[in-house]
C-alpha cells in the first residue's frame, strides 16, 4: 500500500513537472535557510552551557553614576578579588584573572643563540590558583593546585604548548623557559586540554597573577587601587549553595567603604557600584565587555529566524497555492477513487505522501545549497559552523521535525480541499458547482498577498538600513578621514626603561616623499580604544563633575585631521600633561552657554589643576548611535604611541602602495621584531558600522530571495490560471478583444493583489523601522522615495512575471484554443 501511494506521487509530479519544481525551488531555499539559521542560533544559545554548576556562577562587574551619565564596566579594581575572597560570605571559590592580550612571547631552544619568537600573542591571562577550580580542564601534565600559586610559572593549553614546544611531550614542558616581552621569564608548570566547548573561556596561556604583584605590572594594574578600573581586571565567583545573588551584594558597600580612600573634594560619596552577572548573560550582555571576544546579538538572532520562517513561510504558500489551484485536474481522479471505494483517510494520507516525498527531494536539495548559503551568512556565522556542523544528533533531528512540520502545514489543507470533491458532480463535470472554488480563490488571494507583504517589508528594511548606515559613513563627522593613516609604535608596559625608538621613526617618516604630515599622538578621533577618567571644572557658580574622555595629541593632529579650534590656542609640546584642550559638548556641559569661556578656567583632573587652552569643535569619536560626549585633548610625547600620516593626493593606483612600502621599510628598520600593521582611517570608521552592514548584507540576500519565491509562485499561478482559461481567451479573441485587452485582463486580478499588499505593508513597514532608527542618536528620515521604489519596483516585477506568461496566451490562435478545447 505505501509503495502504491509513493508510485502516485512519482507519476503525478512526473505529470506536473513544472509546478513540482516551483514547489521544490520555493522550498528548498526556505529549507536551506532555516537550516543555516538553525545552526548559527544553536550555537549562540550554547554558550557556556557546559559548566558544572553554571547557573551559580557569577561575574562581578562595576557601573560608576555621573549627572549625565551611565558607565558599564565588566571588570573591577585589582584589590577587590583579595578582599571579597577573605572578608564576604555565601561564596564557594572567587578567581581573579587579568586579560593580557598582543604579547611578544620568546622561547629559547637549547642548542640556538637566538629563542623562537612569537609576536602578538593572543588569548594569554594572569590567572589565580582558583581559576581552574571554577573552570576546570583536564590536565595532561603539572598539578592543579600548586600551577599558579607563585610567580613566574605559566600553565598552557595542548595547542599552545605545541606551538611553542612542538616535539615535546606534555610532561617534557614541565619546567622548560618561556619570555614574555623579553623582561619576564616564567617556567611552564602546567599542561591542559584545550576546550572543544561553546565557550569565551578560549584562554591558551595563564600566567600566575602573583607575578604581576613581584614586577613593574603592578604599576600598571593598580594593584592597590581601589578606584582604578579596567575591563581587562575580572572577578568571577560561585555562590554557595542556598545563597542568592541579593545576599551577596548586600555585603560589598561595606567592603568598599572599609578600604577605599575617600576622593579630596569627595561630596557625593562612592559613585562605584557592583552588581553580579549570571554566566548565562555574558554571551548577549552589550553592556559589559566579554574578553575583547565578539558579543551576541539577540535582535540579530530573532531577525535570522523571522528570514527562516518568512522563507519557510512562502515556500509553503507557493505549494498550497498552486496545489489548491490544480484541484480541477485532479477532480476526476479523486472521484473514480472515492467511486472505487477509497476513503477519505486513504485520500489524505495519499496528498500528504506526495507533499512528504516533494519535501524529502527538497531537505536533500537544501543539505546541498548549505555550503553557498554558509557562504552568504558567513558575517553571521560564528567561527566552528561549517558543512561538517551538520553531521550531529539535534541537527538531524530538527531536519526531521522540519520535514514533518513542512508537510503537515503545506499538505493538509490542499489534501482536505481535494479529498472533498463529491464523485458524482465531479464525474458530471460539475466539480465546482457549489461556492467551494470562490474560497479557494480567495485563500489563494490572501496568501499571495501574505506573501507580496514579506517581501516587500523586507525591501523597504534594506532600503532603510542602507541608507542609515550610507548617512552615518559619509556624514560630515568634523574631521578629514581620506588618505590618513595610522600605525602603533610599541608601549611596553612590562619594563620600566623607556622606549624612545618612536621619535626616530618619526623623523624617518617625514622624510618620506609620499607623506604630506605626520603626527604623534594617541588614538585617531574616532577608535575604537578609550581612555577616560573622572574630572571635575568649576565655571564659577558651580562645579561638575563628569567623565571625560582623554586623547593625546601634537601640535601637528589638527591640521592633520583638519579639527578647527573655535577659541584659543593649539597645544604646545610637552612631556607630561599640562594644558587641555576641550570640545564644545564639554564646555556646554560645564555650564558655558559660550564655550570660549571656558578658556583660562582650570579642570581638576587627580587633584591636578590643568588650564584650558583652547576649545575645538564638536567631532564624533564614536558611530552615530551614540551622542558626543565631554572630551579633552593634552600634549604629552611620554604617552603618544601612534603615528598618524596624512598621504599625499595619489596620481596613479602604485602612489600609495610605494609609499607605504617605504614607510614599512623605514618601521622594520626601527622595529625589526615587530609586524607592520598600518590601518586606514575611513576603514576604521566604516567598522563602526559592521553590524548594519551585515544586516543590510542579510536584508538584500533575504527580499532577494523572498521576493525570488514569490514570483515562482506568482508565475505558477498564472501558468494555471491562464491554462485554466484558454477557452475564453479564444472566444474574446474570435468577438475582436485585443492583445493588450487580453493581457490587462488576465493581469489585473494580480496587480491588484500586490496593490493590497503594499498598503498593507506601508503602516507595517514605517513603525518598524522609525523604531529601529530610534536607535541612532543621528540619524536620516524615512523618505517617500522608499516606499514608492518599493511599491512601483514590486508591480513592475509583477507586469514581468505575467506579461511573459499572459502575453504568450494572448498570442495563440483562437482557432486551435477553441478546437483543443
Amino acid at each position: 500500500m505505501l509503495a502504491n501511494y509513493f508510485r502516485i506521487a512519482f507519476r503525478n509530479f512526473r505529470n506536473h513537472k513544472l509546478f513540482s519544481l516551483i514547489n521544490i525551488g520555493g522550498l528548498a531555499i526556505g529549507i536551506s535557510a532555516a537550516l543555516v539559521i538553525y545552526l548559527i542560533v544553536q550555537h549562540e544559545l550554547s554558550y557556556e552551557k557546559f559548566h558544572k554548576d553554571g547557573e551559580r556562577i557569577y561575574r562581578m562587574t562595576s557601573q560608576i553614576d555621573f549627572p549625565d551619565m551611565e558607565i558599564k564596566n565588566s571588570g573591577v579594581p585589582y584589590p577587590t578579588a583579595k578582599a571579597v575572597r577573605q572578608e564576604m560570605t555565601g561564596l564557594d571559590v572567587v578567581s581573579h584573572f587579568n586579560r593580557a592580550d598582543d604579547m611578544k612571547v620568546s622561547v629559547p631552544i637549547p642548542g640556538n643563540q637566538s629563542p623562537a619568537a612569537f609576536l602578538h600573542q593572543k588569548d594569554i591571562v594572569y590567572a589565580d590558583e582558583y581559576f581552574f577550580q571554577l573552570f576546570p580542564r583536564k590536565w595532561l601534565a603539572g598539578s592543579p593546585v600548586s600551577s599558579l600559586k607563585d610567580p613566574f610559572q605559566v600553565v598552557l593549553s595542548e595547542s599552545r604548548a605545541k606551538t611553542y614546544f612542538a616535539s615535546l611531550e606534555p610532561k617534557d614542558i614541565i619546567g622548560r623557559q618561556i619570555y614574555y616581552s623579553d623582561t619576564i621569564k616564567v617556567l611552564v608548570s602546567g599542561i591542559v586540554e584545550d576546550l572543544n566547548e561553546v565557550t569565551h573561556f578560549t584562554f591558551k596561556e595563564f600566567i600566575s597573577i602573583p607575578t604581576i604583584e613581584v614586577t613593574a605590572l603592578k604599576n600598571q594594574w593598580g594593584v592597590e587601587e581601589w578606584s582604578s578600573i579596567t575591563s581587562s581586571s575580572q572577578l568571577f565567583v560561585k555562590l554557595s549553595k542556598g545563597t542568592t545573588p541579593d545576599q551577596v551584594l548586600r555585603q560589598v558597600p561595606g567592603l568598599r567603604s572599609k578600604y577605599r580612600k575617600p576622593e579630596p573634594g569627595e561630596k557625593d560619596g562612592d559613585q562605584v557600584k557592583h552588581a553580579l552577572q549570571p554566566l548565562s548573560d555574558i554571551h548577549f550582555n552589550g553592556d559589559f565587555d566579554v574578553f575583547g571576544q565578539r558579543i551576541g546579538h539577540r535582535p540579530t538572532l530573532y531577525g535570522l529566524l523571522a528570514v527562516a520562517a518568512f522563507l519557510l513561510l512562502l515556500g509553503c504558500i507557493n505549494f498550497v497555492n498552486l496545489t489548491t489551484a490544480q484541484s480541477t485536474q485532479r477532480a476526476k481522479e479523486i472521484g473514480i477513487r472515492k467511486t472505487m471505494g477509497s476513503r477519505k483517510k486513504q485520500l489524505i494520507f495519499q496528498f500528504l505522501t506526495e507533499t512528504l516525498l516533494l519535501t524529502l527531494v527538497t531537505t536533500v536539495l537544501s543539505v546541498l545549497l548549505t555550503p553557498w548559503l554558509l557562504n552568504i551568512f558567513k558575517d553571521f556565522i560564528p567561527e566552528g559552523i561549517t558543512f561538517r556542523s551538520l553531521n550531529q544528533p539535534h541537527v538531524w533531528l530538527f531536519l526531521a521535525s522540519l520535514i514533518l512540520a513542512v508537510t503537515l502545514f503545506a499538505g493538509f489543507y490542499p489534501a482536505l480541499v481535494l479529498t472533498k470533491f463529491n464523485p458524482i458532480l465531479v464525474l458530471k463535470n460539475q466539480a465546482h458547482s457549489n461556492s467551494a472554488q470562490t474560497r479557494k480563490a480567495w485563500l489563494r488571494k490572501t496568501l499571495t498577498v501574505t506573501q507580496f507583504v514579506i517581501a516587500q517589508f523586507l525591501v523597504i528594511a534594506t532600503l532603510v538600513v542602507s541608507k542609515q548606515v550610507n548617512y552615518s559613513i559619509n556624514k560630515d563627522l568634523g574631521y578629514k578621514r581620506e588618505a590618513i593613516v595610522t600605525m602603533n609604535t610599541r608601549w611596553d608596559f612590562y619594563s620600566d626603561k623607556k622606549d624612545n625608538r618612536r621619535f626616530v621613526l618619526l623623523e624617518k617618516v617625514k622624510a618620506i616623499p609620499g607623506i604630506e604630515s605626520v603626527s604623534l599622538g594617541s588614538s585617531a578621533p574616532a577608535s575604537g580604544s578609550i581612555n577616560t577618567n573622572v574630572m571635575k571644572l568649576d565655571n564659577g557658580k558651580k562645579i561638575t563633575e563628569t567623565m571625560v574622555e582623554i586623547k593625546i595629541a601634537d601640535t601637528n593632529y589638527f591640521g592633520l585631521y583638519g579639527l578647527k579650534l573655535v577659541a584659543g590656542r593649539n597645544l604646545q609640546v610637552s612631556d607630561t600633561i599640562r594644558e587641555y584642550i576641550m570640545n564644545e559638548t564639554y564646555a556646554r556641559f560645564a555650564g558655558f552657554e559660550n564655550p570660549a569661556d571656558a578658556v583660562g578656567k582650570f579642570i581638576d583632573n587627580d587633584n591636578k589643576k590643568i588650564p584650558i587652552v583652547g576649545i575645538v569643535r564638536d567631532f564624533h569619536t564614536k558611530s552615530t548611535h551614540e551622542t558626543i560626549k565631554p572630551l579633552v585633548y593634552a600634549a604629552a610625547t611620554s604617552r603618544s604611541y601612534v603615528i598618524h600620516m596624512a598621504l599625499k593626493p595619489k596620481t596613479n593606483v602604485s602612489d600609495w602602495k610605494q609609499t607605504l612600502a617605504r614607510v614599512e621599510k623605514a618601521y622594520k628598520e626601527i622595529y625589526p621584531e615587530d609586524e607592520f600593521n598600518p590601518v586606514f582611517f575611513d576603514e576604521s570608521i566604516a567598522a563602526f558600522y559592521k553590524t548594519e552592514q551585515n544586516v543590510a548584507r542579510l536584508l538584500r540576500w533575504s527580499s532577494g530571495l523572498c521576493i525570488f519565491i514569490s514570483c515562482l509562485g506568482l508565475l505558477g499561478l498564472a501558468i494555471f490560471i491562464t491554462n485554466s482559461r484558454t477557452k475564453e481567451i479564444g472566444v474574446r479573441k474570435v468577438l475582436g478583444a485585443s492583445v493588450v485587452q487580453i493581457v490587462s485582463l488576465l493581469s489585473r486580478d494580480f496587480i491588484a493583489l500586490v496593490l493590497v499588499a503594499f498598503m498593507i505593508t506601508l503602516p507595517i513597514a514605517w513603525w518598524v523601522m522609525n523604531n529601529w532608527l530610534r536607535d541612532f542618536a543621528y540619524r536620516t528620515g524615512l523618505s517617500w522615495w522608499i516606499f514608492a521604489i518599493t511599491g512601483g519596483g514590486m508591480i513592475v516585477v509583477a507586469m514581468i512575471i505575467l506579461g511573459f506568461r499572459t502575453l504568450r496566451s494572448a498570442l495563440e490562435n483562437p482557432v486551435k484554443s477553441l478546437r483543443t478545447e
